[in-house]
């Protein structure tokens, strides 16, 4: 079994000069157990790209501001903003420091795709997809008000669009998009060919595994955790063969030697977690909704004691781990019933 590493509290980081023209500055997530993103600075003669921008939250601007002044970097020459995947702690603060600098945004077309459908709803659309998901997914109407909270404001529209493959404007070096969709549909990954370096947004992270979630919950036209075991195949295949690893530059935690052995560890994990589902299925004569399935699987906390936000993300993961049994030709969903339920099918 891999020992474990303490998590080191958010007060403990520090920017980093890394080596080979690329930093590191930790940027807090204010009331959020992950304590920080990494982001990291790339050196390039137009100025440094950033990876990642942070939360945008006054404390996260200054650590991010502040963390890059004391490596010799200013936000004001930032040249611009690579986001490996739409969400707040990632592309948040990317928006201010293209204000500050005139940096353009990049991210993967799928995700900003995303953020454009963000920006377009209002609230109250917002507020009726996800009642009617919940309700769908067989949360009772406490549970449903409960679940419901606030949404951080949607990040800002990249002026960019990468495709897998894209090389990343960055002079004189070689820093390559890696399309990894699951934890989002346009999760990137990024490989500094010169260096042979990977940066990983959530896709590997040292100790923890990304959410994978199914948004909304229902949907049969797509296979998230599947994306995400096959992109897991795909980072291990990327280190060279005079190579016996590629070092992890992850947007949490710390920093890894070895991207391919971590990532056949999560996808050794979601196998086992798929197995027992199938298993907790196979025990239940009678179809089960996404929220009775989610009630019954293993979290790092009993599902009674969850937060309202936090078994809606659960709910979401259920979802993902049943389409994929699902794919797997393991279970099916009843059809013509409201909320949807699914069945193990014989083996």
């Amino acid at each position: 079994m891999k020992k474990k590493t303490r998590r080191r509290p958010y007060a403990e980081q520090r920017p980093q000069d890394l080596g080979g023209g690329v930093w590191s500055v930790p940027v807090p997530i204010p009331g959020n157990p992950l304590g920080y993103t990494l982001v990291y600075a790339v050196e390039s003669p137009r100025g440094p790209v950033l990876v990642d921008a942070g939360w945008n939250h006054p404390d996260a601007w200054e650590a991010l501001s502040g963390g890059l002044a004391s490596l010799g970097l200013d936000v004001s020459e930032v040249a611009g903003v690579v986001v490996t995947h739409f969400h707040p702690d990632h592309a948040g603060l990317a928006g201010q420091v293209r204000d500050a600098s005139g940096a353009w945004i990049a991210m993967h077309e799928s995700d900003a795709a995303l953020v454009r459908l963000m920006i377009e709803y209002a609230a109250s659309e917002q507020d009726g997809f996800q009642s009617d998901m919940l309700r769908r997914a067989g949360a009772d109407p406490s549970e449903v008000r409960d679940v419901m909270g606030t949404r951080p404001t949607p990040p800002a529209a990249p002026d960019r669009e990468l495709r897998d493959g894209d090389l990343v404007d960055l002079q004189g070096r070689k820093l390559r998009a890696v399309h990894t969709p699951g934890h989002t549909p346009g999760h990137i990954c990024l490989h500094l060919e010169d260096a042979d370096r990977l940066f990983t947004g959530d896709h590997v992270l040292p100790d923890i595994t990304p959410h994978i979630g199914i948004y909304p919950y229902d949907r049969d036209d797509i296979d998230p955790l599947g994306d995400f075991m096959e992109s897991l195949d795909r980072v291990g295949e990327l280190v060279p063969l005079e190579l016996d690893a590629i070092e992890a530059l992850p947007a949490h935690e710390w920093i890894f030697p070895d991207v391919a052995a971590r990532a056949a560890e999560i996808r050794h994990h979601h196998e086992e977690k798929l197995d027992r589902l199938r298993a907790l299925l196979a025990q239940r004569p009678e179809p089960l909704t996404i929220w009775e399935v989610a009630a019954m699987m293993t979290w790092n906390r009993p599902w009674d004691d969850l937060a309202p936000m936090l078994k809606g993300m659960a709910a979401g993961e259920a979802a993902a781990h049943l389409r994929a049994l699902e794919a797997r030709g393991q279970v099916r969903r009843v059809s013509g019933v409201d909320p949807v339920r699914f069945q193990a099918l014989d083996s």
